[in-house]
């Protein structure tokens, strides 16, 4: 993860026996950043997760054939995620993810460009080399790009009820097709989850400034090296059982116990009562409405805006192969249906020991592939896959997966905040997390982790201990802060 220094060092400890009392119910990452810091600052916490395994969306499935864990879809970080950089070191697992410092375009034609920093240059012009370096896109289309983003970087961060998509943005730049579609669409559906012509450009506007433009840190790639399932599974729930958190799989909670002003116990599907002081609802938004019901969300306007937010969907193609297709960790397929490969690693077949070798396809804002049969998507998939790699030409597909999250993300749209309310609800001992609630963050891991330690936030006040959890972003530098 980054090499920002965690804002507070904290031993290990179990709760005291007058402890507040903090029920969780979600075990995805929002809720086991909330889990952690209020741990760490001796809250009694109890997690409640409806499923086997933690993670939320973050987590894998059982391949049949070889046994592996398979990730539904592949999760990265980047250098700007401050605050997950900040979860894993916590929970010790910063170690146990990739850094990719030089990113691998792949044009059409097959020919590989690579994007990296320049140490010696200041941010923003730390990877203006690399971008003047994309010669798949003519030289005016790099001065339009380069033009554009400088402009993007000087838009209020803020939307407005007139903000346009990014496709209606670019369209007012006049910026060309081949641009358009070679590298904002290559870059930002995938940072995004959602294509340029329903993403609002202020998340745009996030990816371009946070990621890019602000710190020379904040591009480089960050990819978890274990399955989702033992990074955010297994190593987290230790990790909580140690410092005193109960965790409580296959349990999902069906409403909330209320009296005239706060919530007095969570109630399961089996109708189980759980008795606490705090709550922190981490469910996506459709559950966390399902929980609440009708008449706590007439009281909580903002919450109940919820249900106008849309999601987006993302694909997973998992192909094995009876050789490696590429030496590289990752590749960005510009102009296919493919967006960006992973390369997995490579196991025994269960059948006869020889050597398979995994790859996984990324497919953000997948609509098109509805109706679309497996067998369908799979082919389309490795003929683009021939076409840029030798290697692959002569491979054999073994066996191929697509794995579909209609939910993966939030729909980025112009005014999606209307819908993203604030973690504090009115009720005093009742707190929202998940990357859908208010973070300023696009649907991703970061908002995850920034909606949980806000929460823990909203608790700690509640309960008489104000803490400043929010890990600030990545400082902006001297050059940046001159252009915009």
């Amino acid at each position: 993860m980054s090499d920002q220094a965690a804002t507070e060092t904290e031993q290990p400890s179990s709760p005291s026996s007058g402890a507040p009392r903090v029920a969780i119910v979600g075990g995805g990452l929002a809720g086991l950043a909330a889990a952690v810091r209020l741990a760490e600052h001796g809250c009694a916490v109890e997690l409640f997760e409806s499923r086997r395994r933690l993670g939320g969306r973050a987590t894998s499935f059982r391949d049949p054939e070889s046994g592996d864990a398979v990730d539904h879809c592949q999760h990265v970080s980047m250098g700007c995620c401050t605050n997950l950089a900040d979860f894993a070191r916590r929970t010790s697992i910063a170690d146990l993810f990739d850094h990719a410092r030089v990113l691998h375009f792949f044009a059409p034609d097959g020919r590989r460009y690579q994007m990296a920093a320049r140490r010696w240059l200041p941010a923003p012009l730390h990877l203006a080399p690399g971008l003047f370096g994309l010669k798949f896109l003519t030289l005016r289309e790099r001065l339009a790009i380069a033009q554009a983003m400088l402009k993007l970087a000087r838009l209020p961060a803020e939307d407005s009820p007139t903000s346009p998509t990014v496709a209606e943005w670019l369209a007012e730049q006049k910026m060309p097709a081949a641009a358009v579609e070679r590298f904002w669409a290559v870059v930002l559906t995938s940072a995004l989850g959602e294509s340029l012509d329903r993403a609002s450009i202020k998340y745009a506007r996030k990816v371009f400034v946070d990621g890019f433009m602000a710190n020379a840190a904040g591009y480089v790639m960050e990819v978890p090296a274990l399955p989702l399932d033992l990074l955010y599974g297994e190593r987290l729930q230790n990790w909580l059982r140690k410092r005193g958190v109960r965790v409580r799989m296959g349990t999902a909670i069906a409403r909330l116990e209320r009296s005239t002003s706060r919530v007095l116990a969570i109630v399961d599907r089996e109708g189980s009562r759980y008795a606490t002081d705090h709550v922190v609802l981490a469910l996506t938004w459709r559950r966390a409405l399902e929980v609440l019901g009708p008449e706590l969300l007439a009281e909580m306007p903002d919450v109940a805006a919820a249900a106008e937010i849309e999601s987006a969907p993302i694909t997973g193609v998992h192909l094995w192969f009876d050789r490696a297709i590429t030496e590289l960790p990752h590749a960005v397929l510009v102009g296919q249906l493919s967006q960006w490969l992973f390369a997995r690693g490579s196991s025994a077949s269960s059948e006869n020991q020889s050597r398979e070798h995994y790859y996984q396809v990324v497919i953000s804002a997948s609509r098109e592939l509805a109706g679309r049969s497996r067998d369908d998507v799979i082919q389309q998939i490795v003929a683009e896959l021939k076409s840029v790699f030798p290697a692959a030409r002569d491979a054999q597909l073994l066996r191929g997966r697509v794995v579909t999250e209609q939910e993966a993300v939030f729909s980025v749209r112009p005014n999606a905040d209307r819908g993203r309310p604030p973690q504090q609800t009115p009720i005093a001992n009742l707190t929202m997390a998940g990357d859908w609630t208010a973070t300023g963050w696009p649907s991703t891991m970061e908002g995850a982790v920034r909606s949980g330690y806000l929460a823990a936030e909203c608790v700690l006040a509640a309960a008489g201990r104000p803490q400043k959890l929010l890990v600030p972003d990545l400082p902006r530098s001297l050059f940046s802060r001159l252009l915009w």
